[in-house]
């Protein structure tokens, strides 16, 4: 079954641990962060902790990201751990991605593929569910 989805989220932790200073002039800072998530639409309602690489310069910014997604979709029980991330900056232009890993999914999500993007407290997901 083939199912579009917009599936509003709450932030509810962000707790980013910035990497050492970089030495080099100009160098863009990094970090690490530690998410949590809570998921409250129709096809999709649950929770979800993960965790987030981050790049931020003056001239442009980048992350990337897995969470672990629990709860119903489309009705089904189980789990599947979602990647994500995006990148933008001067004379590039901004891209935006987001797919479930292969074989993460879980209980009546087992088989579960879907691509699509997060931004703006929104994933959009085009997904597959099995049988």
């Amino acid at each position: 079954m083939e199912l579009h989805l917009d599936a509003p989220f709450t932030l509810d932790t962000w707790d980013a641990v910035p990497d050492p200073a970089p030495s080099e002039p100009g160098a863009p800072p990094t970090g690490r962060v530690e998410l949590a998530k809570t998921y409250t639409g129709e096809a999709l309602s649950g929770s979800a902790t993960g965790h987030a690489l981050t790049c931020q310069g003056e001239r442009g910014a980048s992350y990337v990201a897995q969470e672990r997604v629990t709860g119903t979709l489309a009705g089904r029980r189980g789990s599947f751990v979602l990647e994500h991330g995006a990148s933008m900056g001067e004379g590039v232009a901004t891209v935006q991605w987001a797919r479930v890993v292969a074989g993460s999914g879980t209980g009546e999500l087992a088989g579960l593929t879907g691509t699509g993007t997060v931004a703006h407290e929104l994933l959009t997901l085009d997904v597959v569910l099995p049988g």
